[in-house]
């Protein structure tokens, strides 16, 4: 009997904005390494993106989204957002702040909406792939259907 797929909010969010997405499932093996993740999956690694959220000197919250076997390089996301600098939010403000638990962070369906930066790598390629909002679950869409979702710029903000 085939197990009845499960749906995340990202999913009910995307399917409601009538955004084209392909879901996957990777709980037979969960783990919050992206690498690891993108092997599990049989994909690029530069083609699944982790997300990362930040704050500036501002005290506003950034979101950037990078390739899972790349480094947010500080210096040039800062620019991105015109900040003065940025640093990574420490992991035990994720939940209260995003509603999502590290390895489980998705840039869509947040509590707020927050200034989202995509690496300029994801251009490169037809589909990303991103985390669902759950662990175990990722979703893959094009920029343009990602559009229809959550508003982002593209910049260079990798090392």
């Amino acid at each position: 009997m085939k197990r009845k797929e499960e749906k995340t909010n990202v999913m009910r969010i995307l399917e409601q904005k009538k955004a084209v997405f392909l879901s996957h499932d990777y709980t037979h093996a969960a783990t919050t390494n992206g690498e690891e993740v993108a092997r599990v999956l049989g994909q690029d690694p530069n083609r699944v993106f982790k997300t990362l959220v930040t704050q500036g000197a501002s005290k506003q919250y950034h979101v950037f989204m990078v390739p899972v076997c790349r480094e947010l390089h500080l210096k040039k996301a800062a620019a991105a957002v015109g900040e003065k600098n940025i640093a990574m939010i420490p992991q035990k403000d994720l939940l209260p702040l995003t509603g999502y638990i590290h390895g489980g962070c998705s840039p869509i369906g947040m509590k707020k909406v927050f200034h989202t930066v995509i690496d300029a790598t994801a251009q490169s390629f037809d589909t990303i792939i991103f985390s669902a909002g759950k662990i175990g679950y990722q979703v893959e869409l094009s920029l343009e259907e990602l559009k229809k979702a959550l508003v982002f710029t593209l910049q260079d903000i990798t090392e």
